[in-house]
């Protein structure tokens, strides 16, 4: 499964993975989900905000036991973030049949769709319109650095962009979603474990900055007569990076637009988008207001205009204590040794369906801490270890 996976979407020179919303790689993506779940005998479906299921029993039982995560990708990603949390579901699905376990409650496997916002900009938007926290009106409106809108991307991919929404029946039937993912980091690592729990998700959000100058000659522009935005933007990038050790948070200017992007020409915008996280809401308040309140004593002296817009926001996640501990007791039954409970930086679709359904979150250590990028990695046999953790917590939520 892995190899199979491991070639779609894969940029020949970076080495990363490019494996946008309703692209072709997004779509070979889905047809390998489909083919997983027809090998096994499992009922498939693509819900009406685009995430897909495979089903093993009655999807209208109720108190379903889901897995998964997602198969899209950042821009140059890594392999294994999302990924290895839908192909470990498959393998720990065969690991239950090899066992002879027998489910007694309803199983699924899920892949969340466009969940990393590559895109659109907006993250986990299949979750967040299951869930009811992006609505139809605001996901017709999202549109790629090209134009494309998401309406327009789905109906080209075949799905009908008019349904979506809200879906409280759908998650109404999910009684526990345990999603497997890659450890972003090096928690795991430094204690020396190949799998971990996850307690929390810091609060983090997304904000564009529109630096706006004025165009003009770059080899007949006097310095003093000139309003270039790149000048507050790149005092606002030192801002964030100092905001955040003060606060001991963490704060990104990871994508950058200029227009018009011309080596002889003075840039008349510069869009900057800031990705802000932070161990609790007062700490992350407190950086974007410093940012901003930066950005725009840096504008002003330059004669640049500046419009700040949140474009999406998660709060603090605290992962149910109920199911996180039943997962403890189950692993711990199996191994005899304490699991590392860790807390998480990165944005997850558990983490935005935990206001909905009981979720949990495993983690499999990651060597290096790389990720989002192609040096992300995970060795095999941990791999196999999150694989038999993820059965034994599906023989222990559903099976006799």
């Amino acid at each position: 499964m892995w190899a199979e996976l491991a070639r779609v979407g894969k940029d020949p020179g970076t080495g990363g993975y490019r494996r946008y919303a309703w692209t072709g790689a997004d779509l070979d993506c889905r047809a390998w989900f489909r083919d997983q779940a027809e090998a096994r005998g499992l009922r498939h479906e693509t819900d009406r905000n685009g995430n897909l299921w495979a089903w093993l029993g009655d999807p209208e039982a109720g108190d379903a036991v889901v897995t998964g995560s997602h198969l899209d990708s950042v821009p140059d990603g890594g392999a294994f973030d999302g990924p290895l949390g839908v192909v470990s579901a498959f393998a720990a699905l065969d690991e239950l049949r090899a066992r002879g376990a027998r489910p007694v409650k309803p199983l699924a496997i899920t892949a969340f769709g466009d969940e990393e916002g590559a895109r659109f900009g907006v993250a986990c938007v299949g979750s967040r319109l299951s869930a009811g926290q992006l609505t139809r009106e605001q996901a017709h409106a999202l549109r790629a650095a090209d134009g494309t809108s998401l309406p327009q991307a789905m109906e080209a991919a075949g799905q009908d962009p008019d349904a979506i929404g809200a879906d409280p029946e759908r998650l109404g039937r999910i009684g526990a979603l345990v999603e497997l993912h890659v450890e972003q980091g090096r928690a795991l690592d430094l204690t020396g474990d190949p799998v971990g729990l996850a307690s929390a998700i810091w609060p983090h959000g997304r904000w564009r900055f529109d630096f706006r100058g004025e165009g003009n000659h770059a080899g007949t522009t006097r310095l003093a007569d000139r309003r270039d935005p790149t000048l507050p933007y790149a005092e606002t990038v030192l801002a964030a990076r100092r905001e955040a050790q003060l606060a001991g948070a963490l704060a990104t200017f990871g994508k950058v637009l200029v227009q018009p992007n011309g080596v002889n020409a003075i840039p008349s915008l510069v869009s900057a988008w800031l990705d802000s996280r932070a161990a609790d809401p007062a700490s992350l308040d407190t950086v974007v207001a410093a940012v901003e309140a930066a950005a725009r004593e840096a504008a002003t002296r330059s004669g640049v205009e500046l419009a700040v817009v949140r474009e999406s926001f998660t709060p603090s996640v605290e992962f149910g204590h109920a199911l996180r501990d039943e997962l403890a007791r189950i692993l711990e039954a199996r191994s005899a040794t304490p699991l590392p409970v860790i807390d998480s930086g990165a944005g997850h679709d558990a983490g935005i369906l935990s206001a909905s359904v009981p979720t949990a979150m495993l983690f499999v250590r990651n060597p290096t801490g790389v990720s989002h990028a192609p040096a992300e990695t995970a060795a095999e046999d941990d791999c196999v270890a999150g694989v038999r953790a993820l059965a034994d917590v599906l023989e222990g939520l559903a099976c006799a």
